[in-house]
């Protein structure tokens, strides 16, 4: 994907989001975005969309078996979490000092 159409997104690796649709959907469990992929627009979120791979034996895995992992969800499935209202929150971007800084919505705090 050129640079020039590529999506921006509020929501990036290590940030607190809750799940709002989905089976996982749990709108009081704030969880961990573990990778977030901009190209398919999808994030990697611990603990949720739990799927189970078999596996074959291999040299470096000579057990095999089922492994259970974490799959990507659409982005559009979460929501940014404001620990100071304890809620779901939209987010913002404005410039301070020159830099773009994520505010949330509903608190007003800046997102680090």
């Amino acid at each position: 994907m050129s640079n020039r159409f590529k999506p921006k997104f509020n929501i990036k690796k290590g940030d607190t989001v809750v799940v709002i649709t989905g089976d996982d959907k749990d709108v009081t469990k704030p969880r961990k975005v573990l990778e977030v992929f901009p190209d398919d627009s999808r994030v990697l979120i611990e603990g949720v969309n739990i799927i189970t791979k078999h596996t074959k034996p291999s040299a470096t895995n000579t057990k095999g078996g089922i492994v259970k992992k974490e799959a990507p969800i659409h982005i559009s499935n979460v929501m940014l979490w404001d620990a100071k209202k304890g809620a779901a929150t939209k987010v913002k971007r404005t410039r301070e000092n020159g830099k773009l800084v994520r505010i949330a919505k509903k608190s007003g705090e800046t997102i680090k």
